[in-house]
């Protein structure tokens, strides 16, 4: 099988989503520590930032809720 076609398919289970998160949160810091001109931006645009970030998954998440809901009738 292609790896592209393996990583499409890939499906995470929570722990494998959890690492991810607390992996990109170390990242950030680190970044964050050693680049500290990244710390002098306004608040409201780490805030703008993680919300247009969050809307793909969002979008994603209440269509999956969606669809479970329709098959559940």
């Amino acid at each position: 099988m292609n790896f592209f076609k393996k990583m499409t398919e890939y499906k995470a289970d929570w722990t494998d989503v959890a690492l991810i998160k607390l992996g990109v949160f170390a990242a950030t810091l680190f970044l964050a520590k050693i680049y500290q001109p990244i710390l002098s931006l306004e608040w409201y645009w780490y805030l703008l930032s993680g919300i247009v970030f969050s809307i793909k998954p969002v979008i994603g998440y209440l269509k999956l809720f969606k669809t479970i809901q329709g098959n559940q009738v």
